[in-house]
């Protein structure tokens, strides 16, 4: 007779199962349909998938019901089709996988983060259908998933402890480790719904491995509590017309042990993962015994101490000051300097990134800005919200740099925020401030950001935004109105030539030239080969190209940038280099790797684009002296200046 779940991850590591949805986008079925409705349709697939993780591994298998409510399934006329749709589900994953296995029902937030106008009794209907629905086909148990907040988890976990003792998984879905969106730190959340009955607290969904470890990593103190995991593959990124997912299994396998030493006893996948992730996982997880798992969680504390010792502190304003009274005494200068087209046109020219803040302190932006200024860098750049993470405005930080630095700043201006109102509105406020370097990009969808109940606007694609830019400097405006005057606007570019068709990315590239793209600014490269390779396959563009070099922090930096984030890859040799290193020895080999990427790239290109890692400025000041060091820049200021 197979014991109940609750004993069996009390005594050892069980393995979930991974994504659904993504796993059938992948097999060709479009998104825009119902999933769910499958389990009627086509219920072979999706026992196929079932069958496939169980394979794998996994013996927690989840129901293909995460979105089988009534509010979702009307989007597709199904609303009268939800208990049908929930008990198939449950059978079809019952007979798809051995009696070892245990079936629990998913079940999916249904404000999804989104702050509508949705009644709780509607939300509490909804909720009870379906779990009515799946206890009575007789599932194991019950797991809540890619829950936002507390007050719907909590409705849910009130409804099912009314009909069933069954056990309970419920996870909530985080950005990074903080609080949910109605406010609560997530260890006092976990303490909620603890106490309302659930039996196992964890995440899922919206965060790959790295991030989903840091959010473990602050529930350390919640004494004698086991977790559950589910991470994504990290960040999708968009590659010819489809969604792909870069994190690979054995860095799924590796980060399995470490959920494990924090206290996860469920570990399984989100978005993007596939059999193979689940399977990597099983061969490691089934190998841990859970007696010697206490002394991986000191080991675990031990090593987030370190890193938080060697991390950046930001400096403090002082009492009774905000940041910006604090920095008002800086005189007004203005910059006479050609623009970095013409500039790169007659000797090298450093741009370096430089991240706003997520909180309200400026005080580490404006020093690590200034620091930068006295290294003689060109430009200093800002994202805007990259990673779709709300951070504070680059545009207010930019007329900071510009009016009281003297400081060129280069603005990211991505379509998913503004539509064209917004745009145009922004781009006019620019002009009058007299800040005229700007990059185009797309931006990347607010569903995978840290408020995902924001919508992504995308009025205009990148190629779009170029052009209206651009109309603004002919003096018209993006419906076609004079504007009495013109504006300056310089335009740039982005082109990620991590990809496996470099050919492909080019012509992307020419066509963002076409559309009247001044310059291109790259993801960064880690390999000297493929500076040689963009170098060659980029030479016949008349339009100038900033390189980028990101430096590396630590052995644990390099693998999230390689494994979880769109648009970058890292050589085998520098993964090698920088495996397990940490702290100031981890900052230093990334550094010395930059550097060797440099002596490369300054023979190809006069542009180059660092990039700060964690507002480690002094990283990219060393970086930046040193392209002047190789390249015998010898001119006694940065800018120009007069007050």
């Amino acid at each position: 007779m197979k014991s109940d779940i609750r004993t069996e991850w009390s005594r050892r590591i069980l393995v979930g199962d991974g994504a659904m949805g993504t796993y059938l986008y992948q097999q060709g079925f479009p998104v825009g349909i119902s999933y769910e409705e499958l389990n009627l349709t086509k219920p072979e697939v999706i026992a196929d998938v079932h069958r496939r993780y169980y394979q794998a591994g996994a013996r927690v298998i989840e129901t293909n019901t995460f979105t089988a409510t009534r509010e979702k399934l009307a989007k597709f006329g199904l609303e009268n089709e939800v208990e049908e749709i929930n008990r198939a589900g449950v059978r079809i994953a019952r007979e798809a996988v051995g009696e070892d296995a245990f079936v629990v029902g998913a079940v999916g937030s249904i404000r999804a983060g989104k702050r509508k106008n949705m009644r709780t009794a509607a939300i509490r209907a909804d909720f009870t259908e379906q779990i009515e629905a799946l206890l009575a086909e007789g599932v194991d148990g019950l797991m809540l998933e890619t829950f936002f907040d507390v007050e719907e988890m909590m409705l849910a976990m009130e409804l099912i402890r009314e009909r069933s003792d069954l056990p309970v998984i419920s996870q909530f879905a985080v950005e990074e480790a903080g609080r949910t969106t109605d406010g609560y730190e997530m260890t006092r959340a976990f303490e909620l719904v603890s106490k309302a009955g659930a039996d196992l607290i964890g995440f899922n969904c919206r965060s790959g491995p790295n991030r989903m470890l840091r959010s473990l990593e602050s529930l350390g103190e919640m004494e004698g509590q086991h977790f559950s995991v589910y991470p994504n593959a990290g960040i999708p990124d968009y590659v010819d017309g489809k969604f792909t997912y870069m994190a690979t299994p054995a860095y799924f396998a590796d980060n399995a042990v470490k959920f494990a030493s924090l206290g996860a006893r469920l570990i399984g996948g989100c978005c993007g993962t596939t059999p193979e992730h689940i399977e990597a996982m099983a061969k490691v997880l089934n190998k841990l015994d859970v007696n010697v798992l206490a002394q991986q969680q000191l080991e675990a504390d031990a090593l987030s101490a370190m890193n938080r010792e060697s991390a950046v502190q930001p400096s403090v304003v002082p009492a009774g000051k905000t940041s910006s009274e604090a920095h008002s005494s800086v005189e007004i200068r203005q910059i006479h300097e050609p623009n970095i087209v013409e500039l790169v046109k007659q000797r090298h020219t450093v741009i370096v990134e430089l991240d706003p803040p997520k909180d309200l302190n400026i005080d580490t932006f404006i020093e690590g800005s200034i620091a930068l200024q006295e290294a003689k860098v060109d430009a200093i750049t800002m994202a805007d919200n990259s990673l779709a993470v709300t951070r504070m405005s680059n545009s207010a930080l930019a007329y900071l740099l510009h009016d009281k630095l003297g400081i060129r700043p280069l603005v990211h201006i991505a379509c998913r925020d503004r539509n064209l109102i917004g745009t145009q509105s922004h781009m006019m406020g620019f002009d009058a401030m007299g800040i005229d370097h700007v990059l185009a990009v797309t931006g990347d969808p607010a569903r995978f950001g840290d408020l995902p109940g924001s919508s992504s606007v995308y009025d205009l694609t990148s190629f779009e935004i170029i052009r209206m830019i651009k109309q603004l400097n002919e003096g018209i405006s993006f419906s076609g109105k004079p504007l009495k005057q013109k504006a300056g606007f310089v335009v740039g570019a982005a082109f990620n030539p991590n990809v496996k068709y470099l050919d492909k990315a080019v012509k992307r590239l020419e066509r963002k030239i076409e559309s009247g793209a001044d310059y291109i600014m790259t993801q960064p490269v880690y390999d000297a080969d493929l500076i040689e390779e963009i170098y060659q396959s980029t030479k016949h563009l008349e339009v100038p190209i900033f390189l980028g070099i990101a430096p590396l922090a630590s052995g644990g930096n390099a693998e999230y940038l390689h494994n979880e984030v769109p648009g970058i890859q890292l050589s085998d040799e520098v993964r090698e280099r920088m495996a397990g290193l940490k702290g100031p020895e981890g900052r230093a080999m990334g550094v010395q790797i930059a550097k060797e990427l440099l002596d490369v790239a300054v023979q190809r290109f006069n542009g180059i684009y660092l990039m700060t890692p964690f507002m480690a400025y002094q990283m990219t000041v060393d970086l930046t002296r040193y392209v002047w060091e190789i390249t015998n820049r010898s001119d006694s200021h940065l800018y120009p200046m007069t007050k």
